[in-house]
């Protein structure tokens, strides 16, 4: 019936890793992966829904790129707030050409704010071609969704690739996927934290590191449920060594205590 006006305001004051710890949005083991991860320069996936915190966890994980390192990110809209000094900033809509672009930047790190197209191949391949510790996000309602989805954007590109060529360029592309989900109480959980292992003929095989599992609701409405590890040693551990990030055993074990004592609906 009339003009709308639509604005997106973001936070000054942006939410930490503390900030998440004590919202019980993640676990302390979790997080100290997760750091490790972006430490050791593996490339991440964030998915998940619309609000569910993509982008906010996307700022907390570039917070431990180290200072020294070129960041370049693109976006469609300005919505990173990446406190290293040395950041190049790019904002387009289209962002495929963008992507092209950077390669010729000398970036130590390219984060995609979100893959919405056919930029999820030119992505994928500065991932393959040295481009390591890069990360993004894109909207999907799991980790196995996730890979629909870039396959989907892949074929957008008109490459013509077949299945088994796409999910090969996925599957050494990407190492970590972490599903973001708001719940139904209106809290933000890191719901999965996956680790993509190979081919087994043409299905890309994961295995889930850690997990929230939903017990029910409470008599408050809230979300109850527990954060755990799945007991799996990632095969990226060794990766994490080279960097001299050594991880304790416990920390993908269910008998580590800081799994066991958290409860859902912060």
């Amino acid at each position: 019936d009339g003009p709308h006006l639509s604005i997106r305001k973001f936070r000054r004051d942006v939410l930490s890793a503390d900030d998440m710890l004590r919202n019980l949005t993640l676990t302390e083991p979790m997080l100290e992966f997760m750091k490790g991860v972006v430490g050791s320069r593996l490339n991440v996936l964030i998915s998940g829904g619309t609000g569910s915190g993509k982008t906010t966890f996307l700022n907390v994980l570039s917070s431990f790129i180290p200072t020294r390192e070129r960041v370049l990110t693109i976006e469609d809209s300005a919505e990173l707030q990446l406190r290293q000094p040395h950041v190049v900033r790019l904002e387009t809509r289209p962002q495929r050409q963008l992507v092209i672009n950077s390669l010729r930047m000398r970036p130590d790190r390219i984060i995609v704010g979100e893959v919405r197209g056919a930029e999820a191949v030119d992505m994928l391949q500065a991932m393959n071609t040295g481009h390591d510790g890069s990360l993004t996000t894109l909207h999907a309602n799991s980790p196995r969704d996730a890979l629909s989805r870039l396959e989907t954007m892949i074929s957008m590109a008109g490459l013509r690739l077949p299945e088994k060529g796409m999910r090969q360029q996925i599957a050494s592309a990407i190492d970590i996927i972490v599903q973001v989900a708001r719940l139904a109480d209106g809290t933000r959980k890191i719901v999965n934290i996956s680790e993509i292992v190979g081919m087994e003929g043409e299905v890309i095989t994961m295995q889930d590191l850690f997990l929230f599992e939903r017990e029910g609701m409470d008599a408050d409405g809230n979300v109850a449920g527990r954060f755990r590890a799945t007991g799996i040693r990632p095969r990226c551990a060794d990766r994490l060594q080279q960097y001299g990030i050594d991880l304790a055993g416990t920390l993908f074990s269910e008998i580590d205590p800081r799994l066991k004592s958290v409860r859902g609906g912060a």
